[in-house]
């Protein structure tokens, strides 16, 4: 197949490796301690293991595309940023 057509650069596939990990991860996590007792955070409804890895995932998303709309600064920065985000949302979310 030829994917020469893609932006693969360095920072992409980091981003979607660490996408593929995290599911790796959540998903023997979910087959170690089943269930994931979900709970209330600040945005005050329940949410399991899975819905905040959505919640990051799709906060990483946006984080990207914004930086990359608005900012001329190394990608990794937003890379950096999106995990910093999604650590909060497992605190707190």
């Amino acid at each position: 197949m030829d994917f020469s057509w893609m932006a693969w650069t360095k920072p992409t596939a980091t981003f979607f490796a660490i996408i593929f990990c995290l599911l790796v991860t959540l998903t023997i996590w979910e087959i170690k301690i089943p269930g994931g007792a979900p709970r209330r955070g600040i945005l005050q409804f329940e949410t399991t293991r899975g819905d905040r890895l959505f919640i990051s995932l799709l906060g990483a998303a946006y984080i990207h595309i914004f930086w990359l709309a608005f900012l001329s600064l190394s990608i990794w920065w937003a890379l950096l940023i999106a995990c910093l985000y999604a650590i909060c949302v497992f605190v707190w979310v």
